[in-house]
């Protein structure tokens, strides 16, 4: 190993010393990590998108910190250490890439992705020793609710489960929504509206899915682009000295369509 990731071990070593560690770092366990970890990679892909390359190292190493941590806390336990989470994923990339490190060929990145889906299934049917596995084995109920919706879509599309083209999701959106508008015209429960807004989102990742847009960007884009243009309101009515709150939805509506004008 060279001498950073040493270095990075050795202080992750000294932040967890039982007697002169870091009193946070002490206390963490594999599972109060997690929701460090799914923040840390949500950091690198807002730099990304904000195209602040400058602040990636910084990021990544957040994330790589992360690794470091829960190899720490599972070397204390017994359960294996850094060395083994580089044998594990080197094994893996040297599997899953016959065609790099082998002599195995394909005719073109339709036939290796078709591969590669191979090498995964084999991967869950010797984890479910024995057991009988589905598709939908190993999608994790941790991942942000849209892209766990993609990737199950994905896992029932190759069995066959899926829609031929584009236009009958469009359809299914327009029955979601229909159903939507009538839970709430019958004042049903929120648990049921709740489930009907479920159905709407999840066939709207679906379009999403056929047209080859990941939901969570397209959402953070839209996200993003509200702040802007809300910002606008708030600042073209902070020069007249005035607040939101004290204006009308029309004036609002106005203002809106004009920082979309301005392509904000």
């Amino acid at each position: 190993m060279t001498a950073p990731i040493v270095e990075l071990l050795e202080l992750m070593k000294r932040l967890r010393d039982p007697l002169t560690g870091c009193p946070w770092d002490r206390e963490q366990t594999l599972e109060s990590l997690v929701p460090h970890t799914v923040e840390e990679a949500f950091e690198v892909a807002d730099v990304i998108e904000r195209g602040e390359l400058k602040e990636l190292p910084g990021e990544l190493g957040d994330l790589l910190f992360q690794v470091v941590f829960y190899a720490q806390i599972a070397n204390e336990q017994g359960l294996f250490d850094f060395d083994d989470v580089i044998k594990a994923i080197s094994h893996k990339l040297r599997t899953r890439h016959p065609h790099v490190f082998e002599a195995e060929t394909f005719a073109d990145v339709t036939a290796l992705a078709a591969r590669w889906e191979q090498f995964k299934a084999h991967e869950r049917q010797a984890r479910a020793q024995g057991n009988r596995s589905s598709e939908l084995d190993d999608v994790p109920r941790t991942l942000p609710p849209l892209s766990r919706a993609a990737k199950l879509q994905k896992r029932a599309a190759r069995v066959g489960f899926d829609w031929a083209s584009i236009m009958p999701i469009f359809d299914k959106i327009e029955e979601e929504l229909i159903e939507l508008r009538q839970a709430v015209a019958e004042n049903l429960s929120l648990a049921e509206i709740r489930s009907e807004v479920g159905d709407l989102l999840f066939a709207v990742v679906n379009a999403a899915r056929h047209l080859g847009v990941d939901s969570e960007s397209a959402v953070r884009g839209a996200n993003q682009k509200f702040e802007r243009r809300f910002r606008f309101i708030e600042e073209s009515l902070a020069a007249q000295g005035r607040t939101p709150e004290g204006t009308d939805l029309v004036e609002l509506d106005a203002l809106w369509d004009l920082a979309k004008a301005r392509g904000l």
